[in-house]
């Protein structure tokens, strides 16, 4: 896709409107930038979810429900603008800042980005059952729904031995049977299966080909040999996968990622791309959920803001050294490039202040 001649213009460009996107939004038009939220048409990740849980104010509510509580909140400020389309690519711009390429062939540029795409869950393909149980009886995080199924069987599916050996004892918050069921190729599966039977669990080794379930209501598992093994619950540990746009990323700008294949963010949440910061699920595995995002969107908010009021202070200081009358092209609306980086930002920020 060739660049668009006249790109809209932004502050920031954020891509991606869950928890982690929509928080930062919040954050940057507080701080009075103008913020482009884009938001991909196809179904969130947590489209299959029966509420939000965690988040404190927010208890039940459905994701859509969340994200339109949350866009009323930002449309009061008149600052924040949301696109539904799908990122096609973000380009690095000569003097600065990105040009981010919409599917529908429109364009906004931003002198930063706020990747906050999520990851992608990748379902089995060939379980019989998965898609109506999942969300319901069949879960990706305890922490999410594992209230929703407290007391039931639950079956831990997974095929890595060091989550199988938690089986035991991690979750007993919410269940007093659970069990492990992994791919007969497992590593370490008999040490695996000793370990969990001195603790009163076990570890099957089999292929699950289909959910017994009534209306999403699971009752038994069956496996490739038609054994079928009762259980309640499933906690699956879905391979997860970046979206396309992150990927393309990677080759194209250098973006780093970690050795599991997660944005590498420092504390800042700013990426190894200059001006490119990611925020929420996309940037670890183990650090992903609605309270856990909102809180990196925030962070991020506080980094980008303070990025360019530094930025602006520094050509600022510039032009007045060399004595010219030329002043350097806003990073910020003006009245956040002039604020003080408060004593919050530089706190989180490990400045001192």
């Amino acid at each position: 896709m060739d660049s668009v001649a006249h790109p809209t213009p932004y502050d920031t460009v954020i891509v991606g409107g869950g928890p982690a996107g929509l928080t930062a939004a919040l954050a940057l038009t507080r701080y009075r930038q103008r913020t482009l939220v884009v938001e991909s048409p196809a179904p969130p990740r947590n489209d299959a979810s029966l509420g939000t849980h965690g988040v404190i104010g927010l208890e039940g509510a459905s994701p859509a429900e969340v994200r339109a509580r949350a866009w009323q909140e930002l449309d009061g400020y008149g600052l924040a603008d949301r696109r539904d389309a799908t990122v096609e690519d973000v380009v690095a711009l000569p003097d600065g800042g990105f040009e981010v390429r919409l599917d529908d062939g429109s364009a906004a540029s931003g002198r930063a980005v706020l990747l906050a795409t999520g990851v992608r869950d990748v379902h089995p393909e060939h379980v019989a059952g998965f898609a109506e149980c999942y969300g319901r009886t069949v879960i990706h995080c305890p922490f999410c729904v594992g209230w929703e199924n407290t007391g039931r069987t639950w079956g831990l599916v997974t095929r890595r031995p060091a989550y199988a050996a938690l089986a035991a004892t991690a979750f007993r918050a919410w269940s007093d049977d659970v069990i492990a069921i992994a791919p007969p190729g497992m590593e370490r599966a008999e040490e695996t299966r000793a370990a969990l039977r001195r603790q009163g669990s076990d570890l099957v080794l089999a292929d699950i080909t289909r959910l017994h379930h009534e209306k999403g209501e699971l009752h038994a598992v069956e496996c490739a040999d038609g054994t079928r093994i009762p259980r309640q619950t499933l906690l699956w540990d879905l391979p997860q996968e970046q979206v396309p746009l992150v990927t393309r990323l990677h080759r194209t700008l250098g973006l780093a990622l970690d050795d599991a294949g997660y944005v590498a963010v420092d504390k800042g949440r700013a990426t190894s791309v200059r001006g490119l910061y990611a925020a929420g699920d996309l940037t670890s595995r183990w650090e992903q959920g609605a309270a856990v995002a909102a809180a990196a969107g925030a962070v991020a908010a506080d980094t980008i803001h303070f990025a360019a009021t530094t930025a602006m202070a520094t050509a600022t200081a510039t032009t007045a050294t060399t004595g010219t009358t030329t002043t350097a092209a806003p990073v910020a609306t003006p009245a956040a490039a002039t604020e003080t980086a408060p004593a919050t930002v530089i706190a989180r920020q490990g400045i001192p202040g």
